[in-house]
């Protein structure tokens, strides 16, 4: 699987989660999607949930860093 990866951490509310979710509309089925992000994006989640992507978080307590990679399940 690819992985595109984007940082978001230096925009502005609401400029992340546009971001986040305009990447993954050109998503291609073989390709995951790595978010780097300041903070933890709750209000991704639901939309996230609602559209059937599945999601891993982890936090990078050192460089003070959300890692959330989201991807579609295979069918």
């Amino acid at each position: 699987m690819n992985i595109r990866s984007i940082d978001v951490r230096g925009m502005e509310p609401p400029e992340p989660l546009e971001t986040i979710l305009d990447n993954l509309e050109s998503l291609a089925a073989d390709e995951k999607l790595e978010v780097t992000h300041w903070r933890e994006p709750l209000l991704l989640y639901p939309i996230l949930e609602e559209q059937g992507w599945k999601k891993a978080i982890s936090y990078n307590k050192n460089a003070q860093i959300y890692l959330i990679t989201i991807w579609k399940p295979a069918t």
